[in-house]
């Protein structure tokens, strides 16, 4: 199994190179009738363009939202029970605040359906200093601005938080797509690692970096997958983290609340002062959820679709947009050695001036994880603070160990653009 996983994400792509794609004229545009079904095949694989001919029956096509199939009834449940909690709104009397982002986490986290993105901006802050060292100006509620408070409470009002005078670095955050972090949590650490040491041999210039970050519940380091810094090793993990510092709700594994804008002494204020989600329950709740939510679903794929996986290939986008990665061993069937294409080898890569400029975790100023493209078709903005408003602006934005792809993609010609762009479109 474990040289079954590592072979299907390390291999099958073309050397890093502006190397023209082999195609012949009936790739290199659409065919009538030539399209794959976007639901599950019959192995019970999740689909991939390369499936033509192992199709579902139409009543088993995922949609947006969806549950992964395969699911046991008591698995559906927790899936049922977690999508309640996910878009229940948290009252002040339920521990919400005092400073907070949004009150549910639907707020953020729908469109096209629950569990995807709003194209929401959140702001992090903090100070380059003169020796090049980052401070998160934590003693001034950084690095996370939380840009809603709860009012007033017992003649004491908290009110939003701001970006402070003496933070010189600013970035924006896109809220991500929750869509099939359940097959990326159940992949291995070791899957991860084994394609860090691959690029770091094929092609060192543009090899990504394992983040070890702090799990919480092993308490050891462990792989981060989760977030645009990939600061959280696990759906659990990211569920409390977010409880914490999106809603203001303390957890077990975040006991502590965020002091307003650092000002400590005003949580003597706080209305609800205790552990909030005493149990976890909740934060359980939103883990299973996003556990059990399926991935995007593709849209049917075509003799021009299949020709831009191959620039896509060739350009070497897929060295860091890993189109296939396997889960390991699961107690759950429905994630036990699935085979899933996310296109993300969900490392640290050094983005250049695309970086955020904020030190977070185990990522530095200039890297950012590799954003999964699946479900890019329904995004209404791309890049980490949604500057982009189309695949060609995202492209041409890549800087750093992106770039060599950039230029590349400036080079093709226009069949072959045409081509790409219809296989981003069809992501």
């Amino acid at each position: 199994m474990h040289r079954r996983m590592i072979a299907t994400a390390l291999g099958m792509f073309l050397v890093y190179a502006c190397a023209k794609p082999a195609q012949t004229e009936s790739q290199a545009s659409p065919t009538a009738g030539a399209t794959t079904d976007p639901g599950t095949t019959s192995s019970g694989r999740l689909p991939h363009p390369q499936d033509a001919g192992t199709v579902a029956p139409p009543a088993t096509e995922l949609q947006f939202g969806d549950p992964l199939p395969g699911l046991t009834a008591a698995e559906r449940g927790s899936f049922d029970d977690g999508k309640v909690h996910f878009a229940t709104a948290e009252e002040v009397d339920e521990g919400l605040g005092p400073v907070f982002n949004e009150a549910s986490c639907v707020a953020c986290h729908t469109g096209p359906a629950v569990g995807g993105s709003t194209g929401r901006l959140e702001t992090r802050f903090g100070r380059l200093g003169a020796d090049g060292g980052f401070d998160p100006l934590i003693a001034e509620g950084g690095s996370l601005l939380q840009d809603h408070g709860i009012g007033a409470v017992d003649g004491f009002s908290f009110g939003p938080e701001a970006v402070p005078a003496d933070a010189n670095v600013v970035a924006q955050r896109r809220t991500t797509p929750l869509f099939g972090l359940g097959l990326v949590d159940a992949t291995p650490d070791e899957t991860i690692r084994a394609l860090a040491a691959r690029q770091a041999r094929s092609t060192p210039e543009v090899a990504g970096t394992v983040a070890m970050v702090p799990n919480l519940v092993l308490g050891q380091d462990s792989v981060g997958k989760f977030g645009w810094k990939n600061g959280n090793p696990s759906l659990l993990q990211f569920s409390a983290d977010a409880y914490l510092n999106e809603m203001g709700i303390t957890s077990p594994l975040f006991p502590n609340e965020n002091c307003p804008q650092g000002r400590c002494d005003n949580l003597n204020f706080n209305p609800m002062p205790g552990l909030n989600d005493a149990d976890g329950a909740d934060v359980l709740a939103f883990a299973n959820f996003m556990m059990f939510l399926a991935p995007p679903p593709r849209a049917p794929q075509t003799a021009q679709t299949d020709a831009g996986a191959q620039v896509f290939n060739a350009i070497g986008c897929a060295t860091c947009h890993t189109p296939t990665l396997v889960t390991g061993p699961n107690a759950v069937k429905a994630l036990d050695g699935v085979e899933y294409h996310p296109y993300s080898d969900f490392l640290l890569h050094d983005m250049g001036s695309l970086g955020d400029g904020i030190v977070q975790g185990a990522a530095g100023a200039r890297q950012m994880r590799t954003a999964p493209l699946w479900g890019l078709r329904v995004a209404s903005s791309l890049l980490h603070d949604g500057r982009a408003e189309t695949p060609v602006q995202a492209i041409l934005a890549h800087d750093g160990q992106g770039r060599r792809a950039r230029e590349c993609f400036k080079t093709l010609n226009s069949r072959d653009r045409e081509a790409l762009l219809a296989f981003l479109d069809s992501l």
